[in-house]
């Protein structure tokens, strides 16, 4: 039996939305992983962004080793994966269908979101007899795959006035720009505003600097404008410009969004009714070789979040986690993955189950003054399952 993982932590260094806790969560679980649990060094991989000697948590770079992890497995392997990063959450297509009304996304370094359609599809290969875990200790992290629900209130949860406005497509071809990207970003019809969150976590030591590892859109916004150099992003813009910006290496989501806008653009080429004929052959030309280079060919599967998959959420769909720092002693960690620690050093080397883990750990956070809820999403009879293995 194999025991591989994979640990994420993103602190993103030196911006306004910067973490204090993701990469510290990552060492203690590599530490955890290697006393408790038997995994050797050489079999985990680890992605920070504030050690230049360590491989970058890029979009493309977790994409790659979430691909690496589950390749190789095997009926019988153990497979584990912990996030701590930023959360954020970018309203649907036209057409898309969620309970919440967004695509909820985990944030890599270099800001090339992966949504939690994409974590689903890169996770579905695991092979029968395998299972794989899933720690995220981010925001809106309830319900990342479409596992059953089984500790949470993600699924039950309505949510008021978080309608995403839409735009009809004849209306947005009325406001074509000077390139062809930016001709093609107006075609991207989603609403105008995006619900703050409401704050959830209240420290109830004074010694504690509590931040939400949510990241706005606005606030996401304008670090991709930072990143890009482009002034001129704002929402119904985001997808289209994450194409710009990362090509191949942008989501199996983004491309399969513009391949649908190339299809429409090519649709209406030569209607003279509306300003498409404004667009230059050329750039519809060399969008249409972009999407059907083998690169940007594959389709997402829509196959549900495979059975042997195990999610634990620091908190549900509509709720933040929270980044911690001790003033007095510069500790930092996520609320939630200290929390796990805390489970784990209490019972030392008995087994825990699943369930168990998720109870004792919501105990802690509530009376810690947290109030995130985290959650559990698996199979049934992973309920009480041993944690992790």
């Amino acid at each position: 039996m194999a025991k591989r993982a994979l640990l994420i932590g993103i602190n993103y260094p030196g911006t306004t939305e910067e973490l204090k806790g993701c990469v510290n969560d990552v060492r203690r679980m590599y530490k955890c992983l290697v006393d408790r649990f038997g995994f050797a060094e050489e079999d985990i991989k680890v992605l920070i962004d504030t050690d230049k000697f360590y491989t970058q948590p890029t979009g493309k770079n977790i994409r790659h080793a979430l691909s690496e992890l589950i390749k190789p497995a095997k009926s019988g392997d153990v497979l584990f994966v912990h996030y701590s990063g930023h959360g954020t959450r970018v309203p649907l297509e036209t057409g898309e269908e969620d309970d919440t009304g967004f695509d909820e996304c985990i944030v890599p370094c270099d800001l090339n979101p992966i949504p939690d359609d994409d974590l689903r599809d890169l996770v579905e290969p695991v092979p029968e007899g395998c299972q794989i875990t899933i720690i995220s200790d981010s925001c809106h992290s309830g319900g990342l795959n479409e596992a059953k629900e089984q500790i949470g209130e993600s699924s039950n949860t309505t949510m008021p006035n978080r309608e995403p406005k839409v735009y009809s497509l004849e209306f947005e071809i009325g406001n074509c720009f000077h390139s062809v990207f930016v001709k093609l970003l107006t075609f991207f019809g989603i609403g105008s505003s995006q619900e703050k969150p409401r704050e959830i976590v209240e420290a109830v030591e004074r010694d504690e600097v509590v931040k939400s590892r949510y990241l706005p859109l606005d606030s996401f916004i304008n670090l991709l404008k930072q990143q890009t150099g482009k002034d001129n992003i704002d929402i119904g813009k985001i997808r289209p410009t994450l194409f710009d910006v990362f090509g191949e290496d942008s989501s199996p989501k983004v491309k399969k969004f513009m391949k649908v806008i190339l299809t429409k653009l090519m649709e209406r080429r030569n209607d003279q009714s509306t300003l498409l004929r404004k667009i230059e052959e050329s750039d519809l030309e060399y969008m249409e070789q972009k999407l059907n280079d083998e690169h940007y060919g594959g389709e997402s599967s829509n196959g549900l979040f495979p059975d042997r998959g195990i999610l634990l959420s620091g908190c549900q769909t509509e709720e933040t986690s929270a980044d911690v720092k001790k003033k007095e002693s510069g500790e930092a960690f996520g609320a939630f993955s200290n929390a796990i620690q805390m489970v784990l050093s209490k019972t030392k080397e008995d087994k825990i189950t699943n369930k168990e883990m998720v109870l004792r750990a919501r105990e802690i956070l509530k009376k810690q003054g947290f109030t995130q809820r985290p959650g559990l999403y698996c199979n049934d009879h992973f309920v009480d399952a041993p944690f992790i293995c």
